[in-house]
């Protein structure tokens, strides 16, 4: 009606790696239908969840064509066996037709009389040719099966037919194509959307298990879609040694890496990786360390005033987890403690050239009663466990310097979290958990106005 105005209400849940999509995929998680309803104000409030996944997967056509796939697949590899099998045998009665034709000759030569001699060799000969009958029985049973797989070929080029024929004048893979790029012009749109609040959190994607207990695994959150570079650091105190990989998938497959070694060890697994530089707490220290991955060396470094150190402020897992740097959408963070403060987390703007405080905030919550956190559009999110049963608890509002109670549960499926960095250009979690390289997709909530509203 007239009265109704237009402002939107949109749930986002931002795509993986454009690079490996398949590899963040959850069967969880689809394509659902826009809704909308009439606010009691009488604002028009629409509600959309932008896919984990290709429109493609869930389309009935599709499962389909992979369930017709999956048998064609199962013909191939029977016939293969097939195959083998028939050679060996074809093998086998070459051999057995030599033996066949000298027993008919030593038979013929016999002409009536045979020794006792002779005839215990023909006996043995003979014994030699009973598994054939076996394998005429198995070449029977086999033509048995060339004609199941003949009728399977015949209806599944029967079931294809039909679907083409009800898809129209598109094939599967051109439409696939359109869904893929809607799909992407969809997710660009997502992007200019900017922030929102966290109401979400998606089931666990294990990328890799490898390293020890605790650890940090990173990308970089300022690189272009193009490089897709990730960093892995094993341990939490004293280590200096980083793995950079390639690719997404060179990670996965533990190939195409170089090692930058580090000239001062590292405390904790709080690090960030930002617009090519490491970010670290240098170990026995609050130092904030800047290193250079290109040039190989330390840019800078500054001590964090008053900033806890040696597992005096820790995280409730330990771990030297003092100081723990984060990158949002607006730049580069670090959460600590100071005895000013208390033992309550302090949230601290950062300059990423010459690692100044910028502004710093007092969020009131014990940084000991704190599993691990997280920065998300300016929004500081608090885990109140690092084991099984953890959920978003608290959260720290810098543009207000406000707080709420939170309830976002998410799968802590490893049971021992020792790093959770959000990555605002994938808008995924990235965790560390038991030895395992985990990510989480992210639900943010949206409010948007048309112009003229109030």
């Amino acid at each position: 009606s007239s009265e109704v105005r237009p402002t939107q209400t949109i749930i986002l849940g931002k795509p993986r790696w454009p690079s490996l999509p398949t590899l963040f995929q959850s069967p969880e998680e689809g394509w659902q239908l826009y809704t909308s309803a009439q606010a009691p104000d009488g604002k028009c409030i629409c509600t959309a969840v932008i896919p984990a996944q290709s429109a493609c997967a869930r389309d009935g056509r599709s499962r389909e064509l992979r369930q017709l796939m999956e048998k064609v697949q199962n013909v191939s590899q029977s016939m293969e066996v097939l195959e083998l099998r028939t050679y060996r045998d074809l093998q086998y009665v070459r051999g057995m037709e030599t033996l066949m034709r000298s027993l008919d000759a030593r038979l013929r030569a016999a002409d009536g009389s045979l020794s006792a001699k002779s005839f215990q060799e023909l006996k043995d000969r003979m014994a030699e040719l009973l598994p054939l009958s076996a394998v005429l029985e198995q070449y029977k049973a086999d033509t048995r099966t060339v004609v199941r797989l003949r009728e399977e070929v015949h209806n599944l080029s029967g079931s294809l037919a039909a679907i083409q024929e009800e898809m129209g004048a598109f094939g599967y893979e051109d439409l696939q194509q359109r869904v893929m790029a809607l799909e992407a012009r969809l997710h660009a749109c997502a992007q200019k959307l900017g922030c929102g609040k966290l109401t979400g959190v998606s089931n666990p994607i294990t990328i890799r298990a490898m390293g020890s207990r605790f650890g940090s695994w990173m990308t970089d959150t300022m690189a272009p879609s193009t490089d897709s570079r990730v960093w892995y650091m094993d341990g939490y105190y004293k280590g200096r040694r980083v793995l950079e990989f390639r690719t997404l998938g060179d990670f996965i497959k533990g190939q195409n890496f170089i090692q930058h070694l580090l000239p001062q060890p590292w405390a904790g697994t709080g690090h960030v990786v930002y617009n090519g530089s490491l970010f670290y707490n240098k170990y026995q220290s609050n130092v904030v360390v800047k290193y250079h991955f290109r040039s190989r060396s330390v840019l800078v470094q500054r001590s964090l005033p008053g900033a806890g150190y040696n597992n005096t402020f820790p995280y409730s897992w330990g771990g030297f987890s003092d100081m723990d740097f984060m990158v949002d959408e607006s730049g580069l963070w670090a959460v600590y403690t100071t005895n000013q403060n208390a033992g309550n987390i302090v949230v601290s703007r950062l300059d990423p050239h010459t690692l100044e405080v910028v502004r710093s905030w007092d969020t009131g919550y014990p940084k000991r009663s704190a599993g691990e956190a997280f920065m998300i559009c300016g929004v500081l999110y608090v885990t109140n466990s690092h084991l099984a049963g953890a959920k978003v608890y608290f959260a720290y509002f810098t543009n207000t310097s406000s707080y709420e109670y939170t309830d976002v549960p998410f799968h802590n499926q490893y049971s021992h979290i020792s790093m959770l960095d959000y990555n605002p250009r994938e808008r995924a979690l990235y965790t560390w958990n038991n030895g395992h390289q985990v990510l989480y997709n992210v639900t943010l909530f949206h409010v948007i106005s048309t112009a003229g509203d109030p």
